[in-house]
C-alpha cells in the first residue's frame, strides 16, 4: 500500500465489508454522490437504492490491494480493490472524494 486511507474512507469500507448500509451512509455528506460507471446516486436515499441493488445488499466484500493519493486533487485518494460478493467480481478502483470527515464522492470504476 503506498499511503494510509482518510478516516472516512476506511470507514466507508468497513462498513461495506460489514454489511452495514446505515453505516456506510453516514459516512457520505447528505447531498454526496455515488458514481458507479457513469451513473449518478446523490443523496443517501439514492445511494441506499443503488446498495441494497447492487453493493451491500449483495454481500460486497471489498479487499484492499493498493491506495494512491491524487497530488493534484486535494480529499482525493485511489482504493484499488479485489471486490467479491454475490454481484460484481474482480479488481476495481473506487476513487474518493473527502469532504471533511464525510465523503463527497465515490467513483467506481474499472
Amino acid at each position: 500500500m503506498t499511503t494510509e486511507l482518510p478516516a472516512p474512507v476506511r470507514a466507508a469500507l468497513d462498513a461495506a465489508n460489514a454489511g452495514d448500509v446505515d453505516a456506510f451512509l453516514t459516512c457520505f455528506l447528505q447531498d454526496g454522490m455515488v458514481d458507479d460507471w457513469g451513473r449518478h446516486f446523490r443523496g443517501h436515499e439514492a445511494i441506499r437504492r443503488w446498495s441494497d441493488r447492487e453493493f451491500i445488499g449483495v454481500h460486497v466484500s471489498l479487499e484492499v490491494t493498493d491506495v494512491a493519493t491524487h497530488h493534484a486533487h486535494a480529499g482525493e485518494v485511489t482504493v484499488l480493490a479485489q471486490v467479491g460478493g454475490d454481484g460484481f467480481n474482480g479488481p476495481s478502483h473506487f476513487t474518493f472524494r473527502t469532504d471533511g470527515d464525510r465523503v463527497e464522492r465515490m467513483t467506481i470504476r474499472a
